[in-house]
């Protein structure tokens, strides 16, 4: 799989851990590094700042094997997201933004993206609203919800996202089923509820298909657990796996990431 990762970066910066300690990450740019790891190719797309830690940022990313030819650097701050650590689930705290504020896609980057087999955004890429132009290209597209498909970000991306993924805590519900159905409902082929330990559901316009989980024998930190996933998931898709193939390549992938602090 080529995957193009876009918009949103940032540094995870845990305050308690030896003395202060900063992660790159981000959900698109977890899912670049993932794709690598798994053996594909992966470009981020984005803006850092030109301060420590956006260098930071570049160079940890380009060591991974992904391309950063289209990270531009911007005078400012790189988004930064506070993190603590309650034994081994990461509980996010306040996120500065940066230069991310005003981040959008050029024309230059779309075409860029055209070479790729999918496009991937999340809740915070600022990218949300221009889905239907790429859409419109003939691009495949993938977008995170997170926790919120509700919101106004992630209603303008639905209609022209192939894969819509959102997580949840309370597992395989009524409600949650009632959701995707209405979700699915606007467009997207797929979409896919993330349920942590509960595993993963599925639903295709027609059924519902469920995942459990890939058990992990070292459990050290939750952080891009679910990046982990939606990479593992888009590759197998991608690549002509059946929906069940692709949600158990999510959960392996997802297990590995628990393994280690950080998301990468």
């Amino acid at each position: 799989m080529k995957l193009a990762a876009v918009g949103s970066n940032c540094i995870d910066y845990y305050e308690k851990l030896e003395g202060g300690k900063a992660f790159p990450g981000g959900g698109p740019v977890n899912m670049a590094v993932y794709t690598v790891r798994m053996g594909g190719e992966a470009a981020y797309i984005g803006h850092v700042g030109n301060d420590e830690f956006g260098q930071i940022m570049k160079e940890a990313i380009a060591s991974k094997g992904v391309d950063i030819s289209h990270l531009s650097v911007r005078t400012g701050k790189t988004a930064v997201t506070q993190v603590d650590l309650i034994n081994g689930e990461r509980i996010l705290g306040d996120y500065d933004e940066g230069v991310l504020a005003d981040y959008r896609l050029t024309e230059e980057d779309i075409d860029f993206i055209k070479g790729y087999d999918v496009v991937v955004c999340d809740l915070w890429g600022k990218v949300g609203g221009q889905f239907r132009e790429l859409k419109e290209c003939g691009i495949m597209t993938a977008f995170d919800c997170a926790t919120e498909p509700d919101v106004l970000e992630s209603q303008t991306a639905i209609p022209y996202t192939d894969y819509v993924f959102f997580s949840v805590d309370d597992g395989d519900t009524s409600e949650n089923r009632e959701l995707m159905k209405s979700i699915c409902a606007k467009g997207p082929r797929l979409v896919i509820c993330m349920m942590g330990e509960k595993g993963s559901l599925c639903y295709d316009g027609n059924d519902f298909h469920s995942f459990g989980i890939v058990p992990c024998d070292n459990f050290v930190d939750s952080m891009g657990a679910g990046d982990s996933y939606i990479a593992g998931f888009l590759n197998g898709i991608t690549e002509g796996n059946t929906i069940e193939q692709a949600m158990e390549m999510g959960a392996q992938n997802a297990t590995e990431t628990l393994k280690y602090f950080g998301a990468w």
